[in-house]
């Protein structure tokens, strides 16, 4: 089965964050890490992927990132100290020994 991720990027802690989502997060966030998308990713080199929420149906991960969208700057930090407390780049720990 298919698994689809709710994604949040920066630049550095507590810098300018960045909500997506994915049904292929590795390739995707190496596209952000490359700057190979045009847009705001890119115009403030956020590259650092410091959040990750995964579902298993795409109509709940792109529910959940509208929801996320929504959040103030203050819960979107809440959010990714919770699971990330010294904003680790996850990318690191979920994909470099396994590219």
């Amino acid at each position: 089965m298919k698994t689809y991720c709710v994604y949040i990027l920066t630049n550095k802690p507590r810098g300018t964050l960045y909500v997506g989502v994915t049904g292929e997060l590795q390739r995707r966030i190496l596209e952000h890490k490359q700057g190979t998308i045009e847009g705001f990713t890119k115009k403030y080199h956020l590259k650092k992927l410091v959040y990750v929420e995964a579902y298993d149906y795409v109509y709940d991960a792109l529910h959940r990132e509208k929801k996320l969208k929504r959040f103030n700057r203050a819960l979107k930090i809440h959010l990714i100290e919770e699971q990330n407390p010294d904003w680790h780049d996850l990318y690191e720990l979920y994909f470099e020994h396994k590219e």
